[in-house]
């Protein structure tokens, strides 16, 4: 029961990405392809079903997602999607961790301007990871991982 990886993307640019299990979450995927994919969806899902992605599930895996859209001030017109994601092992329960990701999107959007947002490179919001991590606290650990940390 873990997440596997943490990332937040803004339309098609991965703006955070953090791995927490390197070989689990499959051979070395771009995070601007899984960005690109997960904006493609949600596009697709709102536009088609009128309503956002979930949680897509794999045979192995889980990519729980929780959506914002945002715009800047000036140009209500262009939102886009500000999505974070997880890649959790399959057992793990997705509503826990959509409300974590519900915070890593509150806190970041707390954190930084949508200026800042939309103009950024993605170094400038590397501190932030500090901050993930603090806000999923132990979910980043796998079972075995957590026995080791308390003996």
């Amino acid at each position: 029961m873990a997440i596997l990886e943490l990332g937040i993307n803004l339309g098609i640019r991965n703006i955070v990405n953090k791995k927490y299990y390197d070989s689990d979450t499959g051979v070395g995927l771009d995070p601007e392809l899984r960005a690109g994919f997960l904006s493609a969806l949600e596009s697709f899902t709102s536009e088609v079903f009128g309503d956002d992605i979930n949680v897509i599930s794999l045979a192995s895996f889980k990519l729980v997602c929780f959506c914002d859209l945002v715009a800047l001030p000036n140009d209500e017109t262009n939102k886009q999607p500000l999505i974070s994601f997880a890649i959790t092992e399959k057992e793990t329960d997705s509503e826990v961790v959509k409300k974590h990701l519900e915070e890593v999107n509150s806190h970041f959007l707390n954190r930084y301007s949508l200026n800042d947002i939309f103009t950024k490179k993605n170094k400038y919001f590397k501190k932030f990871e500090e901050r993930v991590d603090d806000i999923i606290g132990d979910l980043k650990l796998k079972t075995e991982d957590r026995f080791r940390s308390i003996f």
